[in-house]
C-alpha cells in the first residue's frame, strides 16, 4: 500500500546544504532565476526592500546576505514570472477553482488586473479601477451604519498602508479591525501591557549577543523565522546557554548549519543549539515555568539558610515590582504533582532548567504561538514575565522579553492603529490632526467580525491583504460567512481561496508586492516602512520591475476606495497616494516616537521605537512591574483529552515549506515528510496503543460539544517525537477543527494550539457508511 513513501530522511541540521539547494530550486521554479537572486542581494539591506516573510530583526552590523532559506521561497513565490491574467479567469469559474489546493491556487502566480465577479457567468471579469473604486464606494454608503463592514489587515501591510487605512475607516465611521494579530500574538500584547506597561518585546538585536542563557519557549525557528538561528548558533557558540522548552523536537532548535560559514559547510559540521530540550505537554508551559519558579525560591531558601546571599534580585523586586510576596505564596502553595501533571516535564527537570536560569546574569525569555495560541495564554506570558522579573531580567542589556512575531510587519500595524481597541491618546491626536470626530465604539477583532458576518449583522468584508478565510477557524463556517456578503473586496498578490467566497458582489484587486518599483506620478521609487520584533523602524524600496502595468500599491489602493467613499474634503488622498512622506509627517505629528520620521527612516537600518520598559520605567497602574499572583489553570486541554478514551490534544503548525497560509512546496524536509501535507504526527507508543502503523489513514474528528460537526478527512499517520497525549498537523488543512467556540481567555484568540480530536480508522469510517 506504499505506507512509508512520504516517509523519508529528516535533515540532520536546520540550514545547511539542504538549504542551499532548496533556496536554488525555489529560484528556478520562480521561472526567473537571475532577477530573484538579484532581487535576494537586496533583502534587508538598507538600501533594498524589508522581507515579506517573518519579522526577525537586522543586525546594525549586516552582512551582504540578510536573507535565509524561507526568505528565498518568500522572494521567489513573489517574483515568480508566472501570471493570473483575466483569460485564466475566463477558463476557470469559481466553483471550479474551489476544488484547487492552496498549492495550486498560488502556483498560477501573480494577478494582473482588478477583476469583479460576474454571478450570471460563475467567474471574474475584468474591471476598471475607477468602475470597481465607485462601486464599492456605493456600497459602503448605502449601509445605515459603517459597522456593516469588516476592515481586514493582513501583518504584511506596510506602515504607510497600514496608517491610511486606518484613517479611511475610522472618517467612514467604524473602528472594526480584525488584523492577523487577533489570532496570533494577541495574548502577547495584553499580557505585556498587564505586566510592564508595554504590549512589545524589551530587548534590541543585539542583546542576543550579551545574553548567559536564552530561553525559547514555544516557537520553531528554523521554519518560522529561520535568521533567528545565526544569532542562537552564535549564541551557543560563544557558551551562553540556550534551554528549549516545545512538545515537539525541531531540528532548528538541535543543531544548525550556517550557510554562510564557509568552513562549516565544506566540513559538513553544525552547531548545537539546545543546551537542555524538554518536552512539555501542549498547555504544559505555564506550568513549567510556574516549576521553574518554585526551584528558584527553593534556592533562595537554601542560600539564605546557609547564610549566603539571596539568589533574587531584591533591590529590583522592592524599586521597580508589586504583588511580589503574593506572588511567591501563589508559587509555594502549588506543589510538585500539580506542576508535573499539568507541564508533562518532571520536577528533576524543571530544577534543571532553574540552574541554568540561575547561573545566568542576563537572561533573555522568547516565545512565539506555541505559547499564544492556548485558552490560558495570557497568564502565561504573565508567569514569563514573573519569572523574569524574579532576577531583575528586564530593563538590563541582555536581558530581556522577547515575543517573536510572524508577519513582517504585525507589530507596525498595530503601532499606526490597527486596533479596534484604540488607545483614546491616539484617537484624540488622529482627530486633531484630520479635524473630524473618530468613533470611540469598541470594534470588531477577528472572532467578532466572524460572528456579525454569520448573524448578518455585517454586510461587507474588505480585506487588506492576508487569505482570511483559509487563517480563520472553523473553515467551513468561514466560507459561509463571506458568501453571504453584500461585498467582498480583497487586494492581493495572488489567488487565494478567500477570493473563491466571493460575495453578491465581489472585486479582486491586484497590488504591487514588497520586491516591486512603486513609482508615482513623477515617476520617483517610493519607499515604505516596516516594524520588526524589535520595534526597530526601517524603508523599503523594491527593485523589480512591477508583474503588471496595471498593478496599483496598496497605498494607492486604499487611498482610490476611501476617496469615492469618504470624499477628499478632510484629507487629500490622491496627494497621499502620490507621496508617502506626507502620509509619514502624518504619522510623526500623531504618534509618538516617530518624531523627525522621514529623515531617521532614511537612515542606515532606520529608527528603534524607545521602548519604556526596557528602560525600566512601568506604564502601569500602579507605576511598578505588576507580578501575577493567580493559581495554574484547573485543567489544561491534554489533562481534559487524557480523562477521556482515545482522546488527544493536537497542534496546528507550519511546515518547512510554507508561511503562514502560504504553501511554496509539499515537503518538510526537517521533520522527513515529503510530497505529502495530510498527516497526522503522534508518539510511536499511542500509535501502537491505536492499533495502527506508520502511514494509516484516518479521519481526525473534532471533539467539542457545540452542536457542529467537524472532521478532518484522510490523513497519514507519522510516528513522531511528541509527548504521548499530543499531536500535531499542518495548517491550513487543520484549520476545520479549530472551534470559533474556543479562544484564549481575554486574548479572543483562536485556540490553534490546543484542539480536542479522535481519530476514525477508514475501515471503521466504511463499516459506519
Amino acid at each position: 500500500m506504499g505506507k512509508t513513501v512520504f516517509i523519508g530522511k529528516a535533515s540532520s541540521a536546520a540550514g545547511g546544504w539542504g538549504a542551499l539547494k532548496s533556496c536554488g530550486k525555489r529560484l528556478l521554479e520562480s521561472g526567473s532565476p537571475i532577477s530573484g537572486a538579484r532581487a535576494l542581494l537586496k533583502a534587508n539591506q538598507p538600501d533594498g526592500f524589508d522581507c515579506p516573510g517573518c519579522a526577525w530583526g537586522d543586525p546594525a552590523h549586516g552582512s551582504s546576505f540578510e536573507f535565509c532559506e524561507n526568505g528565498v521561497k518568500a522572494v521567489a513565490w513573489e517574483a515568480t514570472d508566472k501570471r493570473t491574467p483575466p483569460d485564466f479567469f475566463a477558463a476557470h469559474s469559481v466553483a471550479a477553482l474551489q476544488s484547487w489546493s492552496d498549492y495550486e491556487l498560488e502556483q498560477q502566480g501573480r494577478l494582473t488586473h482588478p477583476m469583479r465577479y460576474d454571478r450570471a457567468t460563475d467567474t471574474y471579469v475584468r474591471v476598471s479601477w475607477d468602475a470597481a473604486f465607485a462601486e464599492i464606494g456605493e456600497i459602503l454608503n448605502s449601509f445605515d451604519t459603517p459597522d456593516r463592514a469588516e476592515f481586514y489587515t493582513s501583518g504584511r501591510a506596510s506602515n504607510e498602508a497600514a496608517f491610511l487605512y486606518q484613517l479611511f475607516v475610522r472618517l467612514y465611521g467604524t473602528n472594526n479591525f480584525p488584523d492577523c494579530s487577533n489570532m496570533c500574538h494577541e495574548a502577547s500584547g495584553i499580557a505585556m501591557k498587564q505586566a510592564i506597561g508595554v504590549g512589545k518585546g524589551t530587548v534590541l538585536l543585539e542583546d542576543f549577543e550579551k545574553a548567559d542563557a536564552i530561553f525559547v519557549i514555544g516557537q520553531n525557528p528554523g521554519t518560522n523565522h529561520p535568521r533567528m538561528l545565526g544569532d542562537l548558533r552564535r549564541a551557543a557558540q560563544r557558551g551562553a546557554k540556550i534551554v528549549v522548552f516545545n512538545p515537539v523536537r525541531e531540528r532548528g532548535l538541535e543543531r544548525f548549519a550556517d550557510p554562510q560559514d564557509k568552513l562549516e559547510m565544506l566540513r559538513g559540521g553544525s552547531t548545537e543549539i539546545a543546551s537542555d530540550y524538554f518536552q512539555p505537554r501542549l498547555g504544559g508551559d505555564m506550568a513549567a515555568v510556574r516549576g521553574m519558579a518554585k526551584a528558584v525560591f527553593a534556592a533562595d531558601d537554601a542560600a539564605l539558610a546557609a547564610g549566603d546571599p539571596s539568589v533574587l534580585d531584591h533591590e529590583f523586586l522592592a524599586q521597580h515590582t508589586t504583588d511580589f510576596e503574593a506572588y511567591r505564596i501563589a508559587v509555594e502553595t502549588t506543589g510538585w504533582a500539580e506542576i508535573e501533571d499539568q507541564s508533562g516535564l518532571t520536577r528533576l527537570e524543571l530544577e534543571r532548567a532553574a540552574e541554568t536560569y540561575l547561573g545566568a546574569g542576563r537572561v533573555i525569555c522568547t516565545w512565539a504561538m506555541g505559547v499564544t495560541q492556548h485558552r490560558h495564554s495570557v497568564i502565561t506570558i504573565r508567569e514569563i514575565a514573573n519569572f523574569m522579573m524574579l532576577r531583575g531580567n528586564i530593563g538590563n542589556p541582555g536581558a530581556g522579553l522577547c515575543p517573536v512575531r510572524g508577519h513582517s510587519n504585525v507589530q507596525g500595524d498595530r503601532t499606526v492603529g490597527i486596533n479596534e481597541k484604540a488607545p483614546a491618546a491616539f484617537l484624540d491626536a488622529l482627530e486633531q490632526e484630520f479635524d473630524f470626530k473618530a468613533p470611540r465604539k469598541e470594534g470588531h477583532n477577528v472572532l467578532a467580525a466572524i460572528g456579525a458576518m454569520l448573524d448578518g449583522s455585517a454586510r461587507a468584508f474588505i480585506g487588506l491583504g492576508g487569505n482570511f478565510a483559509r487563517a480563520t477557524p472553523d473553515s467551513p463556517i468561514i466560507g459561509k460567512a463571506l458568501s453571504t456578503q453584500k461585498l467582498t473586496v480583497n487586494i492581493a498578490t495572488k489567488l487565494n481561496h478567500s477570493h473563491l467566497m466571493p460575495g453578491e458582489v465581489s472585486f479582486i484587486l491586484p497590488c504591487l508586492g514588497r520586491t516591486e518599483i512603486d513609482r508615482n506620478s513623477k515617476g520617483v521609487s517610493q519607499i515604505v516602512t516596516v516594524e520588526d520584533s524589535m520595534s526597530m523602524v526601517h524603508g523599503s524600496g523594491g527593485i523589480n520591475k512591477p508583474a503588471s502595468p496595471e498593478l496599483r500599491s496598496e497605498v494607492a489602493i486604499i487611498a482610490g476606495i476611501a476617496a469615492a467613499t469618504v470624499g477628499s474634503t478632510k484629507v487629500d488622498w490622491e496627494a497621499l497616494a502620490d507621496d508617502y512622506d506626507l502620509i509619514r509627517d502624518h504619522i510623526a505629528n500623531v504618534i509618538p516616537g516617530f518624531e523627525d520620521y522621514n529623515a531617521r527612516v532614511r537612515k542606515p537600518r532606520g529608527f528603534h521605537l524607545r521602548n519604556a520598559a526596557s528602560h525600566r520605567e512601568w506604564e502601569t497602574p500602579a507605576g511598578r512591574a505588576a507580578f501575577w499572583t493567580g493559581p495554574l489553570p484547573t485543567a489544561v486541554e491534554h489533562q481534559v483529552a487524557r480523562s477521556q478514551d482515545a482522546v488527544f490534544v493536537l497542534q496546528t503548525f507550519r511546515s518547512h515549506d510554507q508561511y503562514n497560509t502560504t504553501i511554496y512546496g509539499m515537503n518538510d524536509r526537517y521533520r522527513g515528510v515529503y510530497g505529502e501535507r495530510s498527516v497526522i504526527f503522534i508518539n510511536p507508543a499511542d500509535l501502537a496503543e491505536l492499533g495502527a502503523e506508520a502511514g494509516d489513514r484516518v479521519d481526525v474528528i473534532g471533539k467539542y460539544d457545540d452542536g457542529v460537526s467537524r472532521i478532518a478527512s484522510d490523513f497519514r499517520l507519522v510516528p513522531y517525537d511528541i509527548p504521548r497525549g499530543c499531536v500535531a498537523g499542518y495548517y491550513p488543512e487543520l484549520n476545520v477543527l479549530v472551534p470559533l467556540s474556543s479562544a484564549g481567555d481575554e486574548s479572543d484568540t483562536p485556540t490553534s494550539k490546543s484542539v480536542l480530536v479522535s481519530f476514525r480508522t477508514q475501515a471503521t469510517a466504511a463499516d459506519a457508511a
